[in-house]
């Protein structure tokens, strides 16, 4: 998966000087952090709903949505992939529960 994330944020990073009037992705990245921030709970919600509703094409369509407004989310706040796969990795040798207990000390 990490390689068409990679290839999506490629993408997004390329259309970030691109003309908003002409780009979706541009458009969305002009508008600052706080629009893609949006953008990306609304898709995140419709997720929720298809998950729901036990409706896995739906569930799958939005699941798309979520990826694509989480990239260009962080685009949009100075991230990469790169700086998320290291946090994954840095968790992998600790159980999930270990690691949520460590965020509230």
């Amino acid at each position: 998966m990490s390689e068409g994330l990679d290839r999506l944020f490629a993408t997004i990073a390329a259309r970030k000087d691109a003309d908003p009037a002409a780009s979706y992705t541009a458009k969305l990245l002009a508008a600052g952090v706080e629009k893609c921030a949006k953008k990306f709970g609304e898709e995140a919600t419709e997720a929720v709903i298809a998950a729901i509703q036990k409706d896995k094409v739906e569930l799958a369509k939005e699941s798309a949505d979520v990826l694509y407004h989480l990239a260009v989310l962080w685009a949009a706040s100075g991230i990469t992939p790169e700086d998320v796969y290291a946090v994954l990795k840095s968790r992998e040798a600790m159980s999930g529960l270990e690691e949520k207990a460590g965020r509230k000390g």
